[in-house]
């Protein structure tokens, strides 16, 4: 999957974010009385197949910074979080256990003397100079799934609301925290999904389509 485009930003709105990633639990069904007037079914109590996704919250370790030019939307900086799971860093390598582990070591670096962090908090300051888009980069927590993949997925997200200081300084107060998915969406809300892929289904075209069997001979 991949999105094309995040909602419109609206600055009289609290910063929150505008994207979350799940995964598919299975599938049921449940009772439901449909509001659509005019429609025969509205009002009366209908059986629907639903999907259950579960969101085990995610973790924000990255800041990006966007700026506008004539050919569209450019990164201008990216900030990492000192501290990276070891499901992060799996994304990074094919062979986890025979590489040797150096990635994010110099952005690591940064944050543990006085000039690197220096460097960050000027990083921040031409962010909240120049750009005009802020996304967080935010993985999953595997551990938390019931599945044997460890390598985490990870997801530029945009954030959105308030003026551009305000989404800075919100990427940067949540760098290495968890970010539930009540605070991102609310009940009864309207959502757009995307899938990896399409199901395709186990069952046959006659079960799944009613076509009719035609003669052999």
């Amino acid at each position: 999957g991949k999105v094309k485009a995040f909602p419109k930003d609206d600055s009289s709105k609290p910063v929150h974010l505008t994207a979350f990633i799940g995964y598919k639990a299975g599938m049921t069904h449940v009772v439901r009385e449909p509001d659509r007037p005019g429609s025969k079914i509205n009002k009366k109590e209908i059986v629907e197949a639903v999907t259950v996704i579960e969101t085990p919250p995610m973790v924000c370790v990255g800041v990006v910074g966007y700026i506008e030019t004539p050919h569209g939307l450019r990164a201008l900086l990216t900030v990492w979080a000192e501290h990276m799971s070891e499901d992060c860093r799996r994304r990074f390598y094919k062979n986890w256990y025979k590489c040797k582990k150096k990635a994010f070591t110099k952005s690591n670096k940064k944050w543990q003397d006085e000039l690197g962090r220096k460097s960050i908090e000027k990083d921040f300051k031409k962010m909240i100079r120049y750009c005009s888009v802020v996304r967080v980069i935010a993985h999953t927590q595997m551990k938390l799934l019931k599945q044997r993949q460890k390598k985490a997925h990870i997801m530029e997200i945009q954030v959105n609301g308030g003026n551009i200081e305000d989404k800075v300084k919100w990427a940067r107060e949540h760098l290495e925290k968890p970010i539930p998915v009540d605070s991102v969406f609310a009940q009864d809300e309207m959502i757009d999904c995307i899938g990896v892929t399409k199901g395709k289904g186990y069952k046959g075209v006659t079960s799944r389509w009613h076509t009719k069997k035609l003669p052999r001979k």
